[in-house]
């Protein structure tokens, strides 16, 4: 692979284009021809195809694809381009079962494929949305950290410190990062599970400096620092710093992306070939241990939808049958937690990307916006289903989601908000409520019947 170094000097050397240009007049008309060159179609009747080839097809259009677009450097207005035989090499040198977390919590990350029974990694958490107070964090992150099934962390954001709201980009920033990285370690003690690994360094931090700053004050190395692209494939020197810094602690990067369907991707077929593009600029730019992807619809900001579906689903197929780099994918509900749509939703969404070969980031959050609107219960039932589904086969999968579709499909554009923290638990004990635990228990005894197979013995 070639050395960061490179990667930045590309950044400053590369062609030069204006944004627009680089949206407008390469990505677009490249990815429209990749499409049509390797004959991509949705299907809406197979939300879970099972087609080997059409994910070998997909995969071959990303490699071209990337070779042809590269990563726009916005602080320079270059572009940063790669070869097809240095993608290639990337893809052949990528990190392979990195390890996170210490102690007994320490666990090696495997790559899984298609209707695998490796057991998929849980990155269970906030994924950074907000909470009003230092006591919510406290309470919510106790609540991830005591879910069996946890594998890592994914903590939310503060908004306030001290009664004083955050400002970004001031010392008030940096100062709440440190605060967050403290308060996550000690709920992760009181949960019992102090070595577990917090992947996604530190959601409060919003400029590389607060970032930095933060983890000094309770990350470690084998924790993840969660590093972000910018839609549509682009990055800036924020998080290039942010990789120098990383890779220099010897720390892990779990490098992110987010390809939007209704945007620059257009469809379906887009996001599929532009989520596979990412794989490979998160190996060569981002320089990740791992990928978290979270593919959204540009109006309803979910992963439920029928056609991301079908996109989650085929991308992760061209990804885990011709690539050894583990990745996440994060099932964004439409609906709010502690609501039936959402129990659907994320059985869809999980089901469709374990039997594709994903493990998973999941979230009990609605749309990472609403401040408190997140609870231990979500990524609970995530990690539930996704032991329940490996080892199905896609065919079998794309029975069962189009059933659950059946149930949410015509809501998604006007979904629940559902509840937060302080309306469904108890903020002094962190214990559900008796309502919340009982919609928990019937949800699970109706997916039994669905054919879900939990694996605590509940059939």
């Amino acid at each position: 692979m070639i050395p960061f170094m490179e990667v930045v000097d590309r950044s400053l050397t590369g062609p030069y284009c204006i944004q627009e240009d680089f949206d407008l007049k390469v990505f677009v008309p490249k990815l429209r021809e990749m499409i049509n060159k390797y004959k991509i179609k949705f299907d809406p009747d197979i939300p879970i195809p099972w087609d080997d080839d059409l994910a070998d097809r997909v995969f071959q259009a990303a490699v071209e694809f990337y070779a042809g677009v590269g990563t726009y450097c916005i602080d320079t207005e270059r572009i940063i381009k790669f070869s097809e035989l240095e993608i290639l090499e990337g893809l052949k040198t990528a990190p392979f079962q990195p390890t996170f977390g210490e102690g007994k919590d320490c666990k090696r990350l495997l790559p899984r494929k298609p209707e695998s029974e490796t057991p998929p990694w849980c990155f269970l958490g906030a994924a950074g949305a907000p909470v009003s107070s230092e006591e919510i964090f406290f309470k919510v992150m106790e609540g991830y950290g005591s879910i069996p099934l946890v594998d890592s962390i994914t903590t939310p954001t503060l908004t306030t410190i001290g009664g004083r709201q955050i400002r970004a980009q001031s010392p008030l920033e940096v100062l709440a990062s440190i605060r967050s990285s403290m308060l996550s370690r000690e709920a992760l003690c009181m949960a019992g599970r102090p070595g577990l690994p917090i992947m996604n360094s530190i959601a409060t931090s919003i400029s590389d400096t607060a970032k930095i700053a933060g983890s000094q004050f309770g990350l470690r190395p084998s924790d993840g620092w969660l590093i972000g692209s910018i839609a549509e494939m682009k990055v800036n020197f924020q998080r290039l710093n942010e990789v120098a810094f990383v890779l220099s602690l010897g720390g892990r990067v779990c490098a992110e992306s987010g390809p939007l369907l209704g945007g620059y991707c257009g469809g379906a077929e887009g996001v599929a070939i532009a989520n596979v593009a990412y794989h490979l600029h998160c190996i060569l730019v981002l320089r990740g241990s791992c990928q978290v992807t979270f593919p959204l619809h540009y109006h309803t900001v979910c992963t439920s939808s029928r056609d991301l579906l079908w996109a989650v689903s085929v991308s992760s197929q061209a990804i885990s049958r011709n690539s050894h780099f583990a990745f996440f994918t994060i099932p964004n509900t439409a609906s709010g937690p502690v609501e039936e749509m959402c129990f659907y939703e994320t059985a869809a969404i999980v089901t469709s990307l374990v039997v594709s070969g994903s493990s998973l980031e999941a979230l009990g959050v609605y749309r990472n916006a609403t401040v408190d609107l997140q609870t231990p219960q979500g990524p609970e039932f995530a990690s539930e289903i996704a032991h329940a589904v490996r080892g199905m086969t896609r065919k079998e999968a794309n029975e069962i989601v189009k059933r659950l579709l059946a149930f949410y499909e015509h809501l998604i554009n006007h979904p629940p908000i559902g509840k937060r923290y302080q309306e469904s638990y108890d903020v002094r004990t962190g214990k559900p409520f008796d309502e919340t635990e009982r919609l928990y228990q019937r949800m699970k005894k109706e997916f039994v019947s669905m054919g879900f197979r939990f694996r605590d013995g509940l059939e």
